[in-house]
């Protein structure tokens, strides 16, 4: 199945339709969700509770197509209860595999900060290899398998921050702010008349793809040309956060790789077969915000981590 990058444009726009019927606002945060879809990337969502996180991933899932997987994650959660495991069957005298929630197409990592750190590191795997491995036995995942992760900035009870290197498996950090008083608004008057749970199909959100229609759409990205000068760019940019000052970790090549990636897909959405410099400057900042770590005396000073990357994204000298 091949399809061309106008189709992509289509394809994206019918997505955006459908999560509108649920989601009040929050187009920067879907557009972003897109970009990570079709270079099969991961997203963290950082939110405080009742900003419609997990609601967003719902409806996302639902417009795909895809097979939905959540786990709520707790501190006595365990690596078996996400991966699964093998059980003896008295009847048969065999072990059989119970697969855990992981084996999905979507899967919806909720307050992923809230477990430890062995158990978060199940994750790591399927998030790099997109494959899983119980008792020496090795488990393909779905092509299309994404997660979107969500943690709340406000509890720092009975959390666990995310080690680096699952930080760095994260496509984008996203924010989920506070909608506008219009937004607000609107929200309540939608949902404030409804009672119980709300359900993405129950609101008319409907399928415009499956995971095959996904895969093409990330295949088309390959007609996307991105010029030497653009590459060069991103490298510039990458490697300005490791020689910053106020910096005491910067970003990986993987960082510069992803980046670029992503600048790919967000020119397709555009309807671009061509990145230019803004598709690099837009995504900056959500590719950027979890790889990089203050230096000591810019924590005493009170930095502000993003608008740190946003002044190196305007100081490094773009292509024209």
């Amino acid at each position: 199945m091949t399809i061309s990058l106008s189709d992509v444009r289509t394809l994206a726009d019918a997505i955006r339709a459908e999560i509108a019927k649920a989601i009040v606002g929050q187009d920067g945060m879907v557009d972003m969700l897109l970009v990570a879809l079709l270079t099969q990337g991961h997203v963290l969502i950082e939110g405080p509770p009742g900003t419609a996180k997990t609601f967003l991933a719902q409806s996302f899932a639902t417009a795909l197509g895809l097979d939905f997987g959540r786990i709520q994650f707790t501190p006595d959660l365990l690596p078996g209860d996400i991966l699964g495991s093998n059980l003896f069957n008295f009847q048969t005298s065999q072990f059989t595999l119970t697969r855990g929630p992981i084996f999905c197409d979507l899967l919806l990592a909720d307050e992923i900060n809230r477990t430890p750190p062995k158990t978060q590191a199940a994750l790591l795997e399927a998030m790099q290899e997109r494959r899983v491995t119980l008792d020496g036995e090795t488990y393909p995942l779905a092509d299309s398998f994404m997660v979107v992760a969500t943690q709340n900035p406000i509890e720092n009870q009975g959390v666990y921050p995310l080690p680096e290197a699952q930080l760095d498996r994260f496509l984008f950090k996203l924010l989920a702010p506070y909608p506008d008083e219009t937004e607000e608004v609107r929200i309540v008057a939608r949902y404030g008349q409804r009672s119980g749970p709300q359900r993405p199909a129950d609101l008319g959100v409907q399928a415009v793809t499956n995971a095959a229609g996904i895969n093409a759409a990330s295949a088309a990205l390959a007609q996307v040309t991105v010029a030497d000068e653009i590459t060069a760019y991103v490298v510039r940019l990458v490697r300005a956060t490791r020689d910053h000052a106020e910096l005491g970790v910067g970003a990986s090549p993987r960082a510069a790789v992803l980046l670029a990636g992503a600048a790919r897909a967000r020119a397709a959405l555009e309807g671009r077969d061509y990145v230019i410099p803004d598709d690099v400057k837009a995504l900056a900042v959500p590719v950027l915000r979890h790889r990089l770590t203050l230096s000591p005396a810019a924590e005493i000073e009170g930095r502000d981590l993003e608008a740190l990357v946003a002044e190196l994204v305007e100081s490094t000298e773009a292509p024209r």
